[in-house]
């Protein structure tokens, strides 16, 4: 495996009690940092470890690479405690990416919590090379203090894109949906047929969005989600991911639903 390049942090952000984003500067070390919307990488903190955290950035932003982590373990608290100018080891990109949908197509991309992080990136490149009016974004968190990115969502709105947000629990001040997200699917799927669906979040939430698609005449080899496990070495090695017959972090992490249907069905695999 290859050592990890160093990179200074340029800004740090809290975006909820638990989760922050980074934002690595690349122009001090000379270079540019190319990813594919749902690749991930190694992040090293000098001193603790690596975490495996999506890349949650633009990807036409080549001067600087950015991820959104929850801080649940030694390396990603000790990241969180990292401040401006301090430095961290990346790897990779490493695993497969979002497709790109044929043109004809539909989009629907359903996030659910986190995983609004690994499909932002696809979100900037769609919303970058294709009509608005062909794209629905569906997102849902557990209550509006949980929302990521919400200047995103804010500017998004503004420029049109159909988006709908919904909180499992509201507060006075919440005017928009209440509910899972899951929820929203039947609303959002006017041409099935033709409608490629991304979707990432807890895998609860993931089954559930697949219950709700199997009502309807999408074809399967359109629904793509992105999955999670302890990805520790990236390449297939130390098979802390392995997912039945599958490396999350080699094969995946976006799989097609008839790849991984089966082992959904699995309980606690």
């Amino acid at each position: 495996m290859h050592p990890p390049k160093v990179y200074p942090i340029k800004s740090i952000k809290q975006e909820t009690a638990d989760i922050f984003t980074i934002v690595l500067s690349l122009t001090e070390r000379g270079g540019e940092f190319a990813f594919l919307p749902g690749q991930f990488n190694m992040l090293y903190l000098f001193g603790f470890g690596e975490a495996a955290i999506s890349v949650s950035g633009n990807p036409d932003k080549k001067n600087e690479l950015v991820h959104t982590i929850r801080a649940v373990g030694n390396v990603t608290e000790g990241l969180q405690k990292l401040k401006a100018g301090d430095v961290i080891g990346v790897r990779g990109p490493f695993g497969n990416n979002w497709p790109l949908p044929e043109e004809e197509n539909d989009v629907l991309i359903v996030a659910g919590g986190l995983g609004f992080a690994p499909l932002r990136p696809a979100l900037f490149s769609l919303m970058a090379t294709r009509p608005l009016q062909k794209m629905t974004f569906l997102y849902g968190a557990r209550t509006p203090n949980d929302l990521l990115y919400k200047e995103d969502l804010k500017e998004w709105k503004e420029r049109g894109l159909p988006l709908k947000i919904t909180v499992d629990h509201a507060d006075e001040n919440w005017s928009e949906e209440v509910g899972l997200v899951t929820s929203l699917i039947p609303h959002h799927l006017p041409n099935p047929r033709k409608t490629t669906v991304l979707v990432c979040g807890p895998e609860i939430m993931m089954k559930a969005a697949l219950i709700e698609l199997s009502r309807f005449p999408v074809e399967e080899r359109n629904i793509y989600l992105s999955l999670e496990r302890n990805m520790q070495c990236a390449v297939g090695c130390c098979g802390h991911c392995l997912f039945g017959p599958v490396f999350i972090c080699k094969d995946g992490p976006v799989f097609t639903l008839p790849q991984v249907k089966s082992l959904l069905a699995i309980k606690e695999l």
